[in-house]
């Protein structure tokens, strides 16, 4: 497969560094030549100077022989023009970055009329995730999978005790549950059942959604049993509107802090249900001034991690239940595991998550970026065409890095062992080491001729090589 990203900033370098792993022939374009210079330097992708808005530069790539175009960069209309370019010039299949809520609201004239076949928005996406967790009743993240049947948790074995320096084989009552990973000491570790558990682990566990509920309540984790009520809302931008909005109609008590006062008019016209504080959000004494203490989460969702990281601190201190808070920067992620803030998360992940899903195919449901992008879970539906189709897991020789952790077979969940068969039509839950994402590609590859054998084909190609 072929694929041409423009924009080669923080989404665009990621994504291509992601999609290098799974022998995609990529080729990255920006108008900034030290930009360039880094990808060349990094990544093994053609990186090329030049203005994915003009033509002729996409009549010079040959725009024509490629399967798809991504356009990243940080304006919406370059991005918008450049997916509707591209598709006039030949390409098959486009994505837009598209932020603005105002563009968004024209969605369906954007993929119509404007030859766009896919539209992430970073900053929706990002709101959508918060609000999940802010719904739930867990101060730790969870992802769901197998239609909702099959959950992952990722949770500190410092919140259970019990289990500090028990080898896995002796949990008990873990039916139903698979430790896919631990993250200890900033290292990830696959493992088996003699694995002893240390207390500065960090479990990813996978399983049965009632399963883990039961696990979380027998260990006293579930503690949040209240609705969030009222929630302040650290940063008035796109993120704090998309939530804002999201939150008021599930009749939530929203106050927004924004500096700007001209973002504050648009705020209080555009949700008039919502409290908007014109004022500076690091200031503790305006901050308790509004209630801080009476909230019952914090959201930091500015432009700045340090703000959003220290402000979730503060309001942690100040007795607010749930916080959370937006980082951008990658070499924060290690710090936040030491800080008392329930949740964070990047909108770069989530973006490059919704993107490998779409670019992967029909067969891919979901794909969920963990342990700061060294690892992900994919959902996939096994298509009759797939060579692993009526084999049993232990005879497809998957390496140690690639885990089925849950089937979905006849609305059933099956923890699957070496002898479960897998079957046409099942929902396979698969985590896998990014080391590991060229074998998973090997596993889910048709097993006959067609469409799905020609895009296999595509993707094994020769790579090309960075050029200046």
């Amino acid at each position: 497969m072929k694929i041409m990203i423009i924009g080669a900033g923080k989404l665009g370098y990621r994504l291509a560094e992601t999609m290098m792993n799974e022998q995609i022939d990529i080729t990255l374009v920006d108008t900034n030549q030290k930009t360039i210079e880094r990808v060349q330097d990094h990544l093994d992708v053609l990186a090329v100077m030049g203005n994915g808005l003009d033509m002729a530069t996409l009549k010079e790539l040959s725009i024509e022989t490629y399967d798809m175009l991504i356009a990243v960069t940080g304006v919406d209309e370059a991005n918008t023009i450049i997916c509707s370019i591209a598709k006039k010039l030949g390409v098959r299949r486009t994505i837009a970055r598209i932020r603005n809520p105002e563009y968004i609201r024209q969605k369906d004239y954007l993929t119509e009329d404007m030859g766009i076949d896919h539209i992430v928005n970073p900053d929706l996406a990002t709101a959508h995730e918060i609000m999940r967790f802010l719904m739930k009743g867990y101060h730790f993240h969870t992802g769901d999978f197998a239609k909702g049947k099959v959950t992952m948790m990722d949770i500190k074995i410092g919140q259970i005790p019990d289990l500090i320096g028990k080898k896995i084989m002796n949990i008990e009552n873990f039916d139903g549950l698979l430790i896919t990973a631990i993250k200890r000491e900033g290292v990830i570790l696959i493992p088996d059942g003699s694995t002893v558990l240390k207390a500065e682990d960090l479990l990813y566990i996978l399983g049965k959604t009632h399963r883990l509920n039961e696990f979380v309540k027998r260990f006293k984790l579930c503690l949040d049993v209240r609705p969030v009520k009222d929630i302040m809302i650290f940063g008035g931008g796109n993120i704090g509107f998309y939530l804002a909005n999201d939150l008021i109609r599930q009749n939530v008590n929203v106050v927004i802090v924004e500096q700007n006062r001209d973002r504050c008019y648009y705020l209080s016209n555009k949700l008039p249900e919502a409290v908007v504080i014109h004022g500076d959000g690091t200031d503790l004494q305006l901050l308790e001034e509004e209630s801080l203490a009476q909230m019952d989460a914090f959201v930091g969702a500015t432009g700045f991690d340090e703000q959003n990281l220290l402000m979730a601190i503060m309001a942690k201190q100040e007795g607010v239940d749930k916080t959370i808070a937006k980082i951008s920067r990658s070499s924060y992620v290690n710090l936040i595991d030491k800080l008392n803030i329930d949740f964070s998360l990047n909108p770069i992940d989530i973006t490059v998550s919704e993107i490998l899903k779409y670019v992967r195919g029909g067969l891919i449901v979901s794909v969920t970026m963990l342990l700061e992008r060294q690892a992900e879970v994919v959902e996939v539906i096994v298509n009759e065409s797939l060579a692993c189709v009526n084999e049993k897991i232990k005879d497809l020789k998957l390496p140690k890095g690639i885990i089925i952790g849950a089937i979905l077979h006849n609305h059933q969940v099956i923890i699957p062992n070496g002898d479960t068969v897998i079957h046409a039509g099942d929902r396979l839950v698969i985590f896998s080491l990014n080391s590991s994402v060229e074998a998973l590609q090997q596993f889910i590859r048709p097993n006959d001729g067609g469409l799905l054998r020609e895009l296999w084909n595509r993707t094994k190609g020769p790579r090309k090589t960075a050029v200046s």
